[in-house]
């Protein structure tokens, strides 16, 4: 009778690493825990947010895969829904609680610039820009509607357009401030070239608004361009 470990292949098979499933996602559960979220890279963050979702092995599959598309976090936050379905492995499930996580970001955004002036909260001001409409897949021009202190009465979106472009009116755009009696105004729109540079047909656009706002004394306050992470000031710029 042979030895047991002298049969053909027990050799290979025994020098073959074991890797324990369970303890990898403790192991990351932990460091979540102990060191904080911060010492988390992106993929170890979304793999955490699919476990729940599915096994271990396949969840850190997906997170792979998923970041290798989207090439980023934010990216993937903001896939449209249709995208997300698209991708092998992803269903409305977790299309949906992409979607419930990107709104908690974009509610607790609000959230910090609500009831304040915008001149003491500007950083948290382009956050919440960025949250809002930094990764669309069209143009969108929005307007922060001011009061005489600065503070936000209203946050609206005016047009939606195209890929390279969005329609500016600006006879409705004054309807609207003298509707709501606002004092200012902040001109938004986004770029999804991931370009935030004002095109001339921007500048000139702003320069029209300006010229209708001031007999009505609405002042432009600036105009924020927003690109896929990015953000210019018209005021920052000088174009202002």
């Amino acid at each position: 009778m042979s030895n047991g470990g002298n049969e053909p292949g027990s050799r290979s098979l025994a020098l073959q690493p074991v890797i324990d499933l369970n303890h990898a996602k403790e192991q990351l559960r932990f460091r979540c825990r102990e060191v904080g979220p911060d010492a988390l890279t992106d993929l170890e963050i979304i793999t955490l947010l699919l476990v729940p979702l599915y096994r271990w092995e396949h969840a850190e599959t997906i997170a792979q895969r998923l970041l290798s598309e989207f090439q980023s976090l934010p990216e993937l936050l903001n896939a449209p829904r249709h995208r997300l379905l698209e991708f092998p492995g992803v269903g409305p499930v977790l299309a949906d609680t992409l979607s419930a996580i990107r709104q908690c970001i974009v509610r607790s955004a609000r959230a910090e610039i609500t009831e304040r002036r915008v001149l003491d909260c500007w950083s948290e001001v382009i956050d919440y820009i960025q949250a809002t409409m930094g990764y669309l897949e069209i143009e969108q021009f929005r307007c922060l509607f001011l009061n005489k202190k600065h503070g936000i009465i209203a946050d609206e979106i005016m047009h939606e357009g195209t890929v390279d472009h969005t329609p500016v009116y600006p006879r409705e755009l004054m309807r609207r401030a003298l509707i709501l009696q606002a004092s200012a105004l902040i001109l938004v729109h986004n770029h999804p070239s991931g370009d935030p540079t004002p095109s001339r047909t921007d500048i000139e656009m702003t320069a029209q608004l300006v010229d209708i706002a001031k007999p009505l004394g609405i002042e432009i306050n600036d105009h924020i361009i927003v690109a896929r992470g990015l953000a210019v000031s018209f005021k920052g710029m000088n174009l202002l």
